[in-house]
């Protein structure tokens, strides 16, 4: 389930944790189009210059396999990009965009195919008109492939990680006096949830607060299970250990 706020989607997962998503607005998504279609537009440009070669035998012919191509180039850029860049076109790499689903599921293959081939009907009449007043009139900012194919496009703003040494001793406490549990979490915590982790502490503040409080609660007892832990250390100094511990 989801709700719009401003240019953020609210996705609300089945435990009821829910995080935003920067939506991608018309006019980024069109210069992103925009470097992509000069990519298509080159490798266009030379497979009609070696298919040329055949209206030798047939103008006809020549003429078919260069539309063909063009076809091919146009609607395969797209499905093998986004497939292999997990959502992303050179273009969207460059103005960090990405496909994802629009309940922020793992993209499928056949999604990539649905958007990929009804770009036809988005750039009708022409400068992507159909799909750009699609995305203007859409709560969500989908053209009619994203639509048809249950897919958004996001921004993926740079994000910085966190300067732990300058957060204030008041605020947060740590296990300095613990450090046999810092050996024993690095020898017992693999790289996956650390990256886990530390995704959930830098976007902490785009969780609403009971969730917030519920999915840091779990990510406790989970390295509670893996470590023991002092009776007097306080779910405090652990989430702080948790921090040390990703960066």
């Amino acid at each position: 389930m989801s709700r719009r706020r401003s240019n953020s989607l609210i996705v609300r997962t089945p435990e009821a944790i829910e995080f935003s998503i920067l939506l991608a607005g018309p006019v980024v998504r069109f210069l992103a189009w925009s470097i992509d279609i000069s990519c298509i537009s080159l490798a266009t440009g030379l497979a009609s210059a070696l298919l040329r070669l055949f209206s030798i035998i047939s103008l006809d012919f020549g003429i078919a396999l260069i539309t063909l191509a063009g076809y091919i180039i146009s609607v395969g850029y797209g499905i093998s990009c986004e497939w292999f860049w997990r959502g992303q076109t050179l273009g969207k790499r460059l103005l960090r965009l990405r496909v994802v689903d629009e309940q922020g599921l793992r993209l499928q293959f056949s999604q990539v195919v649905i958007r990929n081939l009804l770009r036809v009907v988005d750039s009708l009449p022409l400068l992507y008109m159909v799909g750009g007043v699609a995305c203007l009139v859409s709560g969500k900012s989908q053209r009619l492939g994203d639509i048809a194919a249950s897919t958004i496009v996001v921004r993926n703003p740079e994000l910085s990680l966190p300067e732990l040494e300058q957060l204030a001793d008041d605020k947060f406490n740590s296990l300095a006096e613990h450090p046999h549990l810092a050996v024993r979490l690095r020898q017992k915590v693999g790289r996956d949830e650390l990256a886990i982790s530390l995704s959930a502490l830098m976007r902490r503040e785009e969780l609403e607060p009971a969730s917030r409080v519920e999915l840091f609660g779990e990510l406790a007892n989970y390295f509670r299970s893996l470590v023991r832990f002092p009776p007097r250390v306080s779910g405090r100094r652990q989430r702080r250990a948790l921090c040390e511990e990703c960066s």
